[in-house]
C-alpha cells in the first residue's frame, strides 16, 4: 500500500498550502481528497507534485505492506 502521509510533512516543511499545491501543480480538490485518503493517483500527479515541492518521489510517498494481504 502506498501512503501519502509524508506529502503532509513535505508541504509543512516548505510552507505550501494546499491551496497553493492545487495553483502550481493544476490538481483539483478531488485528487487531493485522494491522496488524503492514501487512494490511487496518476504517476503524472507524483511527477507534478515532486516539481512543485523540488522534492524525490520518497519525500511524499512511502509504500508498506498491507498485512491484510496473504
Amino acid at each position: 500500500m502506498i501512503l501519502f502521509d509524508k506529502l503532509w510533512s513535505t508541504m509543512e516543511e516548505r510552507g505550501v498550502s494546499t491551496y497553493q499545491l492545487r495553483e502550481k501543480c493544476d490538481l483539483d480538490s478531488k485528487t487531493i481528497r485522494r491522496l488524503r485518503a492514501n487512494q490511487n493517483v496518476e504517476t503524472k500527479t507524483l511527477d507534478k507534485l515532486c516539481v512543485a515541492l523540488s522534492c524525490r518521489l520518497e519525500d511524499i510517498a512511502e509504500y508498506v505492506t498491507d498485512r491484510t494481504e496473504g
